[in-house]
């Protein structure tokens, strides 16, 4: 896999000359860098000696890395270094010299045992950093400094006992949403950082966790437990709050709609030959349709079993009725849509998912491929003033780690 992508005709991005030491791990992190990396920041991503874990988090893999790296690494520079030497942390001290932002996610009181601790040391020594840590819980409280995993959080959230269907069971949502929200929290909350320090020129410590992140995600179920006092159940595909909000088998596969007013109701209803629905009193409104939400399915199941279900959502969609039909990954990627929004990156043998935010004059851009372990630790130590002795005496010690320790 080449190193870069076509870096003569990317743009420099909306946050070029942000600079960011990113010495995040795993998901949460990475993911909130790549997002501020596809936009024009300077990522140096720093791996301890082991490197990023899910370098191994495979099959499949692309020559030695794993599809969990370079799903959310590219746009950025790897360099590999042990902390845990205090002439690693002096490293670390010079490359923070001139960046905007620190992002970690070591268990809470590393960094501290470091002597890199925000609040003690480096507030004091560089006034305008933003430091941002993930962890799972955070540094205190009951569960301060446990650590936190997607799952496990998923579970702890409450994210578990509304995802499922009664007859399964509690089920973890099928991709890492704890984790990937948690990564754009994370940039969200760098982003108001860096806008306030225009005004103050302060930096200041984001205290980013897994466990916040998962219930700020709870909705609309946290809002319906808070103004009804009931616990929210299972409630499989269907929406606690709308119907019909569901998934439904047709003739050709299955597809979901999202009826979410009368209009829509009645334009469903009139598109699969059934008026009378129309003029029941059990489904006149949202609220009486959810009061007979089970008696409104077996309606539906009935009209819909002989619909060519791709081309009912396709006439669904040109009257303005929210619906579609159930993809799996390789349909999601091959749809015609997706190519035209340009949400299948790919060069060479990399291809992962394209930038979501589409800014008008400075959009993203892929400029660099995900990194090897330790690909750019000279070139890297080298503009931030370290001489060829410097970083040769470094890479003796084995504070600069060229490869990886198993």
């Amino acid at each position: 896999m080449a190193e870069t992508a076509t870096p003569a005709a990317a743009s420099k991005g909306a946050l070029a000359g942000l600079k960011v030491i990113d010495l995040t791990r795993v998901l949460g992190g990475p993911y909130g860098t790549q997002i501020l990396g596809d936009h024009g920041a300077e990522i140096v991503k720093i791996e301890p000696p082991q490197g990023d874990e899910v370098r191994d988090w495979g099959p499949p893999f692309l020559e030695e890395d794993a599809s969990y790296f370079i799903g959310v690494n590219r746009n950025k520079r790897s360099v590999g270094l042990d902390l845990s030497k205090p002439e690693g942390r002096e490293v670390l001290l010079r490359l923070l010299d001139g960046a905007d932002v620190l992002i970690e996610n070591y268990k809470p009181g590393t960094m501290e045992r470091w002597g890199l601790g925000y609040h003690e040391v480096l507030s004091k020594r560089f006034p305008t950093l933003i430091h941002c840590r993930i962890s799972g819980f955070g540094a205190d409280g009951p569960l301060g400094g446990f650590p936190g995993y997607d799952a496990v959080i998923q579970a702890m959230a409450g994210m578990f006992s509304i995802n499922g269907t009664p007859e399964a069971g509690p089920t973890r949502i099928g991709i890492p949403l704890v984790d990937l929200g948690t990564g754009l929290y994370s940039a969200l909350g760098i982003m108001m950082a860096l806008f306030e320090r225009q005004s103050s020129g302060q930096g200041q410590y984001i205290d980013m966790t897994l466990y916040d992140s998962a219930i700020a995600l709870l909705h609309p179920q946290a809002a319906n437990y808070f103004l009804s006092g009931k616990t929210p159940v299972l409630t499989g595909n269907a929406h606690p709050n709308i119907t019909p909000y569901d998934k439904f088998a047709t003739k050709t596969g299955e597809v979901f709609l999202a009826i979410g007013n009368n209009r829509a109701f009645e334009r469903l209803c009139t598109e699969i030959g059934c008026p009378a629905l129309l003029e029941d009193p059990r489904f006149v409104s949202n609220a009486t349709r959810n009061e007979n939400r089970a008696a409104l399915r077996v309606e539906l199941e009935v009209a819909l079993a002989d619909v060519d279900g791709v081309a009912l959502c396709t006439r669904l969609l040109e009257i303005g009725v929210p619906a579609g039909p159930v993809l799996d990954v390789k349909q999601v990627f091959d749809a015609p849509h997706t190519q035209h929004r340009k949400m299948d990156e790919r060069h060479g043998d990399y291809r992962a998912f394209g930038i979501p935010v589409k800014l008008s004059r400075t959009p993203g851009s892929v400029r660099r491929l995900p990194p090897k372990f330790s690909q750019h630790t000279q070139e890297v130590l080298a503009e931030a003033g370290f001489s060829a002795a410097e970083i040769e005496a470094l890479r003796k010690a084995d504070v600069l780690v060229e490869k990886r320790r198993k």
